[in-house]
């Protein structure tokens, strides 16, 4: 098919990580679009863009912000896949020169500041646009326009994710494999918590989030043990949830995660701090954490500090992971938390041909007239075996298509946005069907 090159949409894509490859694939597999791939590891992005001759690798430097920019200027929309922590700068750039964005990450305050600028320069940048969060915002504001227009109102609102390993590559005493970097999961579990139970706000220290814990059931999938997710109650404003007594964003793992991930935290295994280790092996980094003579049995001290057997799950589970033996720590890892990713990094990944397993589960409740509903949505997907993780089509393609519904002019909704709009929701989450990627919901009178 020809298209005719002044029509044709040039999309920028930042970051060439394990999730990036759905949503290249989505723009080159269609008519009038272009896709450049900018990575510091050129050789990443041009394994992703192969010899499409829509789609062009290119090396860079995202700390040369010149170069950044000159790539920005060249294309008509610019796919953040880089950091949370560089869309801000990209952001910038993309004001400066009149260019839409995307991102599937959490909208920062420093984002949420370029609103009315992005709105005056009639630019539209699209974020939290991936599936947790995305999917999850989707899916959910779909149930609550429903309630609203038969006069409802929402009461309360659970909601759940996580990404796993499939039942049968669920094969390792974690129960955890990692479809993307290790250190962003663990980077996650430091954060603090806020959410709202039954009209009473619950704060969660960063050090005890782990010891929040509940149990959910997902048709289809089993149960999981879920702990809270971040800021919860700033979503009360994001989906217009004003009076709901019941306001809970929670991250499901399987079941025994909470308990040994908590006594690592109270090992120290997630502190940042650099550390300076005359014995550069992971036991002597527990030592150097525990204060302990190499002289020592580890493991008595491992157990004594937690105050639990020698032989229980979160002290054989670390043994595992390496942490009792004398094998050295990858050159210019230097805190404990970087050391456990590396460790997971080693002993935790997929294997060629297994699938990964992406669950989400909402609970909402709706009180109307004369009768509470419940409405169950159930998300189950699977990776697809020697092709793409349910990870990275769940992550990249709602943004995929969010970015092209913006170049098409179809969305036309401007400033700083998450998909809680139903001119974005409604098309995204309709288009994904068709990829086989879908929700699926039960209601019933309570």
């Amino acid at each position: 098919m020809n298209v005719d090159p002044s029509t044709t949409k040039r999309i920028l894509v930042l970051g060439a990580g394990l999730v990036s490859r759905p949503l290249v694939s989505y723009f080159l597999e269609r008519p009038g679009h272009r896709v450049t791939m900018a990575s510091r590891t050129v050789s990443k992005a041009q394994a992703i863009i192969g010899d499409h001759p829509k789609g062009e690798a290119r090396a860079l430097n995202v700390n040369d912000i010149e170069a950044v920019e000159a790539l920005v200027a060249e294309h008509d929309l610019a796919v953040s896949l880089l950091p949370a922590d560089r869309h801000v700068e990209v952001a910038r750039l993309c004001l400066k020169h009149g260019k839409h964005m995307a991102t599937t990450s959490y909208i920062r305050p420093e984002m949420r500041a370029l609103d009315g600028e992005a709105k005056e320069k009639g630019l539209t940048f699209l974020n939290e646009c991936g599936v947790d969060p995305g999917i999850d915002h989707m899916s959910a504001m779909r149930i609550f326009d429903r309630v609203w227009d038969r006069g409802g109102k929402v009461v309360s609102f659970k909601s759940y994710c996580g990404g796993l390993p499939a039942p049968e590559a669920n094969d390792n005493p974690l129960g955890y494999k990692f479809s993307w970097a290790p250190r962003g999961v663990l980077v996650a579990a430091r954060n603090s918590a806020v959410y709202l139970w039954e009209g009473k706000e619950v704060h969660v220290p960063g050090p005890q989030l782990f010891t929040d814990m509940h149990q959910v059931e997902v048709a289809g999938a089993g149960v999981f043990e879920s702990y809270p997710n971040r800021d919860s109650l700033s979503y009360i404003e994001t989906y217009g949830l004003h009076g709901i007594s019941t306001m809970y964003r929670g991250t499901l793992r399987n079941l025994g995660h909470c308990a040994r991930w908590k006594a690592w935290v109270d090992l120290g295994l997630f502190e940042v701090e650099s550390r300076q280790l005359a014995d550069r092996t992971y036991a002597g980094l527990l030592r150097s954490l525990l204060q302990a003579d190499k002289g020592t049995d580890l493991r008595l001290v491992v157990a004594e500090k937690l105050g639990m057997p020698v032989d229980a799950d979160p002290i054989r589970t670390l043994e595992w992971l390496g942490f009792f033996g004398e094998d050295p720590i990858p050159q210019g890892v230097d805190t404990p938390l970087d050391a456990l990713a590396a460790a997971m990094l080693e002993r935790m990944q997929y294997r060629p041909g297994e699938r990964d397993m992406l669950v989400m589960h909402h609970d909402v409740i709706s009180q109307f007239e004369d009768h509470r509903e419940q409405t169950i949505m159930d998300f189950v997907d699977f990776g697809i075996p020697h092709k793409d993780s349910s990870m990275a089509r769940t992550v990249t393609l709602p943004c995929a298509i969010g970015a092209r519904l913006i170049l098409e002019g179809t969305v036309q909704d401007r400033g700083v946005l998450a998909p809680v709009l139903s001119s974005l929701y409604q098309p995204i989450l309709a288009e994904l069907e068709t990829l086989d990627i879908r929700c699926v919901e039960r209601t019933l009178v309570i």
